[in-house]
């Protein structure tokens, strides 16, 4: 592995379905894991500390690679079924272990954080973060489910 692999990536992009709310992304891979944490902030909350969130581990399951396995390691409970699903996606996508901070906040969305605006948002952050991983992780068999969008309906299956 290269050293460029354990520089951190810190990006951000509009959350969708919001007026001026971004995610920002901070994502570090290392030889073994994937290191992430998300949170939002829009111009009135710019001065405002951002409130911790939950910390999940998620890694691929070799013996049943389509359900990767959880644990919570820090829970806060509006965040930890968002964090989880994250955790897991990118596990299953990256073929890696993967650790996932969150404190992302979905009530600046158009409805107020409905269960279709936080599939929209699960599809994003994990679009942008594989989008990111493709590059570093290589074409190898655990990335080739990344190289296909990840679409709202891969989302919703996962959630089930």
């Amino acid at each position: 592995m290269t050293n460029t692999m354990e520089a951190p990536i810190q990006l951000s992009f509009p959350l969708p379905r919001s007026l001026g709310t971004r995610v920002y992304l901070h994502l570090t891979v290392k030889p073994k894991a994937i290191v992430l944490f998300l949170t939002t902030a829009s111009p009135e909350e710019a001065s405002t500390p951002t409130p911790f969130g939950s910390f999940v581990y998620a890694l691929p399951d070799r013996y049943n690679p389509s359900q990767p396995l959880s644990t919570p390691l820090c829970t806060v409970e509006p965040t930890v079924e968002f964090t989880t699903r994250v955790a897991k996606a990118i596990a299953k996508r990256a073929g890696r272990p993967v650790y996932v901070g969150n404190s992302i906040s979905l009530a600046s969305m158009g409805l107020g954080g409905t269960a279709e605006e936080e599939m929209e948002a699960l599809a994003k952050v994990v679009e942008v973060v594989m989008g990111q991983l493709k590059p570093l992780l290589g074409n190898g068999p655990a990335v080739e489910g990344a190289q296909q969008a990840f679409s709202a309906e891969g989302a919703r299956a996962e959630a089930s």
